[in-house]
C-alpha cells in the first residue's frame, strides 16, 4: 500500500490536532481544578470499598466533573478549527447532551440535590382504592404505566437518591441515541445503511437500524459511565480507544472525524495526567457520559459499529458484569460478584487500585489492538 502525500499530511495534521488539544488543556486545567475546589463541587460520599478490607484511604472531597477538561476543550478546538456540518456538528451536539445530563446529575448529587422518592406500586395501587379525592384516584390510575416504568428502572440502577433517577438518566439518554439515529440514517445517506461486517462485507439492517443505533448509544453512554470508577481507569482506557478510532477513520478517509478523535485522544491524555491517583479530580458523569456517546457515535460514522465490543472492550465487560449482577441478584436471589462492576470486584479480592487500573489497561489494549486488526478485513 502506498500512502499519497494528501493522505499523509492529514495523519500530521491529526497529529497535531492531538498536541495542541493535550497543550490547551493542560494550561487551563488548574483553572479548573482551582474552581472545582473553590465551589466544592466533589464527593461527599465516603464510599470506597478498600475501607471495607482494610484500606485507609477514601475518595471522598475529590472534585468531580473533571471531565469538563476533555468536554470543554473538543467542544472549543472542534468549532473553531474542525466544524464540519456534514460531519462533525452532530457528534459534538450529542456528547454535549450527554454531558449536560451528567452535569446535572452530578451537581445534583454533590452539590445543591435533595432526596426525592418515588412511590412504590403496592402504595399506588392502594391509594387508587382508598384515596378520598375521586380526581386523584383517576389521575393515579391514568399514571400508573409511568409509576410502574419509574419503579422498574430502579433495577438497572441504584435506588433514589438526591441525583437524577434512572428514569430520567434513560429518557434523556434515549433522547441522545435518538438524535443520533436520525442523523446517520436520514442524512449522513444510504452508504451508512449498509453496516460494515467483517470478513463479509456489508449487511443492511434497514429501519431496523434507528433502535440499534439508540441502544449503542445508550449503552456505550453507560458502558463508560460505570468503568470511571478508579483513578485513571476510563481515561486511560479511553485514550488506547479513541487513538485507535483516530487511525482507523484516518484509514477509511473520514478526515473530520480523524481531526475530532485525535482532538479527543489529546484532551484525553491530558485529563489521565491529572487523574492519576492520587487523583486531582474525577471525570464524573459530564465526561463520561458525553465521551461514551462520542465513541459510540465515531465508531458508527466510520461504519464501525460491529467492532465497539472490542474497541470499547474494558467498557463493555463493565457494564456486562452489572447487568449479570443484577439479574443474579433477581433471578438467582444471589450476587455473582463481590461487587459490580467488576473493577470494585478484584478491589475487595484484594488488588491495590493501581494494579487493577494498570492490568484492566493491558488487557484493554489488547482487545482493542484485535478490533483494529479485525477491522480491517
Amino acid at each position: 500500500m502506498i500512502i499519497s502525500y494528501e493522505h499523509l499530511e492529514i495523519l500530521r495534521t491529526a497529529i497535531l490536532y492531538a498536541l495542541c488539544s493535550a497543550f490547551f488543556a493542560f494550561l487551563w486545567a488548574p483553572l479548573l481544578a482551582k474552581f472545582l475546589y473553590k465551589y466544592k463541587i466533589q464527593r461527599h460520599n465516603d464510599f470506597d470499598p478498600t475501607l471495607a478490607i482494610g484500606g485507609s484511604t477514601s475518595k471522598k472531597g475529590t472534585p468531580i466533573m473533571g471531565g469538563l477538561l476533555v468536554i470543554i476543550t473538543v467542544a472549543l478546538i472542534t468549532f473553531f478549527f474542525n466544524w464540519d456540518r456534514s460531519y462533525t456538528w452532530m457528534p459534538i451536539g450529542a456528547m454535549l447532551l450527554a454531558s449536560v445530563l451528567g452535569g446535572l446529575d452530578d451537581i445534583l448529587n454533590n452539590v445543591i440535590g435533595r432526596k426525592r422518592r418515588i412511590r412504590k406500586i403496592r402504595h399506588v395501587l392502594r391509594l387508587i382504592r382508598v384515596h378520598k379525592d375521586w380526581k386523584q384516584r383517576i389521575w393515579l390510575t391514568l399514571t400508573l404505566p409511568w409509576t410502574m416504568f419509574k419503579r422498574t428502572s430502579l433495577w438497572l440502577g441504584s435506588h433514589p437518591g438526591k441525583g437524577l433517577h434512572v428514569h430520567e438518566r434513560l429518557i434523556m439518554q434515549f433522547l441522545t441515541g435518538a438524535i443520533a439515529a436520525w442523523w446517520i440514517y436520514f442524512k449522513l445517506g444510504e452508504d451508512w445503511r449498509q453496516v460494515h461486517v467483517p470478513f463479509d462485507g456489508f449487511i443492511d439492517f434497514g429501519w431496523l437500524l434507528i433502535p440499534i443505533i439508540i441502544l449503542v448509544v445508550m449503552l456505550t453512554a453507560n458502558a463508560v459511565n460505570f468503568t470511571d470508577g478508579m483513578d485513571g481507569l476510563a481515561g486511560g482506557s479511553l485514550v488506547i480507544t479513541f487513538s485507535t478510532l483516530t487511525l482507523l477513520s484516518w484509514m477509511e478517509g473520514y478526515d473530520a472525524i480523524t481531526y475530532l478523535n485525535a482532538t479527543t485522544t489529546g484532551a484525553l491524555i491530558t485529563y489521565t495526567y491529572f487523574n492519576i491517583k492520587p487523583a486531582r479530580f474525577q471525570m464524573g458523569d459530564v465526561g463520561s457520559l458525553g465521551l461514551g456517546a462520542l465513541l459510540a457515535i465515531n465508531a458508527i460514522v466510520v461504519n464501525q459499529m460491529l467492532m465497539l465490543p472490542l474497541l470499547g472492550f474494558i467498557f463493555y465487560v463493565e457494564i456486562a458484569t452489572v447487568i449479570i449482577q443484577i439479574a443474579g441478584r433477581y433471578v438467582l436471589g444471589r450476587k455473582i460478584f463481590k461487587m459490580a462492576p467488576i473493577h470494585h470486584h478484584f478491589e475487595l479480592r484484594g488488588w491495590s487500585e493501581e494494579k487493577t487500573v494498570m492490568r484492566f489497561w493491558f488487557i484493554h489494549a489488547a482487545f482493542v489492538l484485535l478490533g483494529l486488526w479485525v477491522a480491517l478485513f
